[in-house]
């Protein structure tokens, strides 16, 4: 497992600090496969798409139209 901030391994060393800017703002990593998201940030919240795993939304954002 990765670090959805730095992408780092979670076993690696502390995370404090990416935790708590995760409360705040979106991951940039998968935390399954460690790749760059694509994140999009709206008013109502955010999405962030791994290619291989697929999309994480923020709480407040509502699910869009099917892709197709």
């Amino acid at each position: 497992m990765y670090c959805g901030r730095c992408g780092e391994a979670l076993d690696a060393g502390a995370h404090e600090r990416c935790a708590a800017a995760l409360r705040l703002e979106p991951p940039r990593f998968c935390s399954a496969c460690r790749r760059r998201m694509k994140v999009q940030v709206t008013p109502m919240g955010w999405t962030a798409t791994c290619v291989a795993h697929g999309d994480l939304r923020s709480r407040l954002e509502a699910p869009g139209p099917p892709a197709g």
